[in-house]
Order: structure tokens, then C-alpha cells, then sequence
């Protein structure tokens, strides 16, 4: 499967669209936008820069990626007036792969422009904001061109499904599962992590290239806390769509063949193998690792299952269409996803971890 050509978030704003489903990301990034706005107020301390280079890779279709640009614009202005140093230009690159509804991000610019001017006395600070189509599983931008970059919830998914996943004859060593389970042989831990290590190695090469000395990254991805890849956090996910696909299996909605090759492209490193990997590539100081769990608050009266359920087909549907065809009944299949994490949920709870992580380039 071409993870590039097929992979994105549902777009538009409708009720199922990634904008209506990313609550909880921004949740995440609002409870670590104390240490976002540190990094890039200490970034802007120690640079002379007239003109901020800062990309938001993975930036998807929602409303989040704007919303921490207007933080990050006010986070400067402060430390501005208190240095009493010119405001600096700001060139804003916003990152995600090709299919990306890029359209819904760029309708709301004249709201952004606007809620930037408002209640201001001075004049607003210059903000060129562009497009970035591609894969950042490579170069994407010019030599020394950014001094911050920012990605959420995007360094989780690899380039592509592992090919050690498959046989010579093209068949999954991973049948009826959808990612790393009890059931799931030794190899299969062992193609996700060496995927994720060719990755996310390549990932800093080419950001070191793109980032001027003393840059920052400040990376939020999903994680697991020990050596176990098991366990009831961010694989119990997976587990619970395999469940449901076995489900509609069962009701003759999808083939049995369709599923037992059905990979996601997803790997939850531990802190360990993350340290062990920024070390070993040598481009950057790792300066701060934390983790954390999303507060478990939901709206508009839903269940937490529900919430769940709505933000994973935000996020599935595209592969899931283009894997198991059209006739695939995403709203039975999600609707069985979402009581069967309720149902989990009061028997034991389900931890997904998160790691927050600050690079500076050396």
C-alpha cells in the first residue's frame, strides 16, 4: 500500500471530518503548550533572527495547527516587548502529505489574520503562511531555512507497513491482526521496531539539514512505557479494531482474507528505544522527555468509548476504504468499536501514554 498516495485525515468539517474529531490531540497540546511556548521563547532569547523559520509538520485539516501558530506569534511578541527587541517576520510552513485537505486549513486564514489584530494596539507582526505537500520522512525544505519545528501526533506513523510483515508469497505473518498483539510471533515486534528505527532516523537527518544550530523540535508522539509492545494503552487500540473487523468478518460484511492482511503503519516506541535512537543518529541534544496521559473528559454527553471510537475512524477511514472497498459499513464498525471500549473500560482501564520531547540541533 502507498501510505503517501492513500494516507490522510477525514476532511472537510463534517460530523465524521478530523476537524470535528481531534479534540483529544488538542487536548494533548494544550496540556504541554507551557513547555511549547517555553522552547521557542528560549529559542528566540538565544538567535538574532529578523525572520522565525518555524514548520508544523503533520499539521492535518483541523483547527489545531493555526491555533498553536497564533501561540507561538504571541509567545514572541511577549518576550519582544519585554527585551524590547523588533518584532521578527514569521515564515510558516505548514506540513502534511499530499492528500491532506490543506483547502480547509488555508479558508480559515482570514479568522486567523483577523483574531491576530484584534485588541491590538500595534501593528500585527508579518506572517507569510505556506503549504508543504510531502512526506517528512525526508528533506523537505532548504538548508538552515528553520529555527523551530513542531509535530503532533504524527511520528507514530511510519512510512510505510512493514515489508518484513509479509511473506514470500505476499501473505501477513500477522493474520487477523491488525498491529503487535498476544497472538502476534517474535518477527512481527521486530519488522515494526526496524521500520521505526529507519524512520525516525531519516526523520532527523533531514531535520538537521532544514534547522539552523540551536533549533528545537518539540515532537508529541504516542508511545508505551516498557519493553512489553502488549499492553492496555496504545496497542489495545489496535487489538479492539481487530476485534470489530473480525466482527464484520462474521456478519460476511468484509472477506477474511481482506483482514488477516490489514497492517497499520504505527509503532509505539518506549522512551528507552526514542533516547536510544536520537543518540545514536547524533544530530540532536535531547533536552527534555516527558510523559503523560490525555485527561479522560469528553463533550456534547458522549462516552468516552464514543470519543475514542469517532477520532480512530477520523483518522482510519481512508485506509480502511482503500483496503477494504467501499462496501465496508464504518458506521456498524465504529459503532461496535466504541462499546467495546466502554466495555473494556469498566473492566480495567485503558492507559494510552504520550511522550512530549524537546530537541535542540547540535
Amino acid at each position: 500500500m502507498d501510505v503517501e498516495r492513500v494516507f490522510h485525515m477525514s476532511g472537510g468539517v463534517g460530523k465524521t471530518s478530523y476537524a470535528q474529531n481531534s479534540s483529544l490531540q488538542k487536548k494533548a497540546s494544550d496540556m504541554m503548550k507551557h513547555v511549547t511556548m517555553e522552547t521557542i521563547q528560549q529559542l528566540y532569547h538565544e538567535v538574532t533572527a529578523k525572520s522565525l523559520g518555524i514548520a508544523d509538520l503533520g499539521c492535518s485539516s483541523g483547527p489545531n495547527s493555526l491555533s498553536l501558530i497564533k501561540d507561538i506569534v504571541e509567545a514572541v511578541e511577549g518576550s519582544c516587548h519585554k527585551t524590547f527587541r523588533p518584532l521578527p517576520e514569521f515564515q510558516v510552513f505548514l506540513n502534511d502529505l499530499p492528500t491532506n485537505d490543506f483547502n480547509s486549513v488555508f479558508k480559515t486564514l482570514p479568522d486567523f489574520y483577523r483574531d491576530l489584530k484584534k485588541d491590538k494596539t500595534e501593528r500585527c507582526p508579518a506572517i507569510f503562511i505556506a503549504g508543504y505537500p510531502g512526506s517528512f520522512y525526508g528533506r523537505l525544505f532548504p538548508n538552515n531555512c528553520l529555527h523551530f519545528i513542531y509535530s503532533s501526533y504524527s511520528l507514530h506513523w511510519l512510512s510505510k507497513v512493514p515489508p518484513s510483515l509479509y511473506d514470500e508469497h505476499g501473505k501477513s505473518i500477522n493474520r487477523g491482526n491488525a498491529y503487535i498483539s498476544e497472538s502476534s510471533p517474535p518477527s512481527v515486534s521486530r519488522a515494526y521496531w526496524n521500520q521505526f528505527q529507519e524512520d525516525f532516523s531519516l526523520f532527523l537527518k533531514s531535520r538537521s539539514e532544514e534547522l539552523v544550530t540551536g533549533g528545537r523540535m518539540v515532537l508529541i508522539i504516542l508511545g508505551r512505557i516498557g519493553h512489553n509492545h502488549v499492553d492496555r494503552g496504545n496497542s489495545f487500540f489496535w487489538e479492539i479494531l481487530s476485534r470489530c473487523l473480525a466482527i464484520s468478518v462474521s456478519q460476511g460484511e468484509i472477506e477474511e482474507e481482506k483482514l488477516d492482511c490489514y497492517d497499520v503503519h504505527f509503532y509505539a516506541a518506549s522512551r528507552n528505544e526514542i533516547e536510544e535512537e536520537v543518540g545514536r543518529e547524533g544530530s540532536f541534544e535531547l533536552e527534555r522527555v516527558e510523559m503523560f496521559e490525555i485527561e479522560r473528559e469528553v463533550q456534547r454527553g458522549e462516552s468516552y468509548g464514543t470519543a475514542v471510537a469517532m477520532t480512530v475512524r477520523a483518522i482510519q477511514e481512508s485506509m480502511l476504504y482503500n483496503h477494504f472497498g467501499n462496501g465496508i459499513n464504518l458506521d456498524a464498525l465504529f459503532n461496535n468499536y466504541g462499546k467495546m471500549i466502554d466495555q473494556e473500560m469498566a473492566k480495567q482501564e485503558i492507559k494510552p501514554i504520550t511522550f512530549l520531547l524537546v530537541l535542540k540541533k547540535l
